[in-house]
């Protein structure tokens, strides 16, 4: 058999962390995260990282392994995760992606072109538009010339915006057919997917508690912290939801009830764009219900254990690493 790779993903706040965490207990796995922003060292709350106490023992990776002015890319997550898998592997353990960016994902599973290099005149053209006429513009243009990169880049994400631009203007292509034709680095695992989904008024009540929680558990003064320690303000992962809203907020954009408001707004519509950009990826097995639901982790391990005795009645012995 293929070594395989068990991936928990799903839109925002619908339970990956808890049922990447059960699987990974039950069948002997290490958590790999899959988040652009829990990369980054001291950004904890905004992002829900699981506390180090409450990980029941199993081992996370390329979780704080990125300073905040650092840019980490797509493609050093592919190459970061790729080296995880194959150590955890080597250990006879199960490696278990669980995460929302989509982005990454697709890097590690379909792979990533190198792109071409940087048209500092090009860039400048768009940044200047960007300034006269908003950001936003930028993503309408994305629009119309690649709408798949359009749906998973958010419309205020300037630098993802003139980089896909830029990719086409240059190449003549959009990015979603450079990546069509790329290959993954690993090619030879087996990679069982499983994408969570909820009803849109359960993700909006559980959006809700969890911005409450965040500031229950001190996201402003995280972000205070990060300031005083020398964090600028113009660090990548300060553009990231919640964040973005809380760093408004201490400028005095908005008081922090309109502030929360913003958050949740801003979540669900985020949780929409995640979904958008899974149903697009191939071979994905939905599971209906929230990841800390009983039986939604009963449901998953049913699946694994048919799954393994299909695959004992083909004469392909099951490896005991699960799904």
């Amino acid at each position: 058999m293929r070594p395989r790779v068990l991936a928990v993903l799903g839109p925002t706040a619908s339970g990956k962390s808890a049922l990447g965490l059960a699987l990974a207990e039950r069948y002997g796995g290490e958590i790999i995260n899959c988040d652009s922003t829990a990369v980054y060292l001291g950004f904890d709350i905004g992002t829900d990282k699981v506390p180090v106490e409450a990980r029941r023992g199993i081992p996370h990776h390329l979780i704080d392994i990125a300073e905040p002015t650092e840019v980490y890319t797509a493609a050093r997550f592919a190459h970061d995760a790729e080296a995880a898998i194959r150590d955890i592997h080597a250990r006879g353990r199960l490696p278990i992606l669980v995460g929302g960016t989509g982005f990454y994902y697709r890097a590690l599973t379909r792979g990533l072109f190198p792109g071409p290099g940087a048209d500092d005149e090009l860039r400048a053209r768009l940044d200047a538009s960007a300034e006269r006429h908003g950001v936003e513009r930028l993503h309408r243009m994305l629009l119309r010339v690649d709408a798949v990169s359009a749906a998973r880049i958010m419309p205020r994400d300037r630098k993802r915006l003139v980089r896909a631009l830029e990719v086409y203007f240059t190449t003549g292509q959009p990015l979603t057919e450079h990546f069509a034709r790329t290959t993954s680095s690993i090619h030879d695992c087996e990679v069982i997917a499983l994408a969570l989904r909820l009803p849109a008024a359960e993700t909006a009540a559980r959006v809700a508690r969890r911005v409450d929680d965040q500031f229950a558990r001190g996201i402003v003064d995280e972000v205070r912290g990060l300031l005083a320690r020398g964090v600028p303000a113009s660090a990548r992962p300060f553009g990231g939801l919640v964040y973005r809203q809380v760093m408004e907020m201490l400028r005095g954009v908005r008081d922090e009830a309109a502030t929360r408001a913003l958050i949740v707004q801003e979540n669900r519509r985020y949780a929409r764009r995640q979904l958008i950009w899974f149903r697009k990826e191939p071979n994905l097995i939905w599971i209906d219900g929230a990841g800390e639901r009983e039986d939604v982790q009963v449901r998953v391990g049913a699946m694994n254990e048919a799954r393994d005795v299909g695959e004992m009645s083909r004469g392909t012995p099951a490896d005991g690493t699960g799904i």
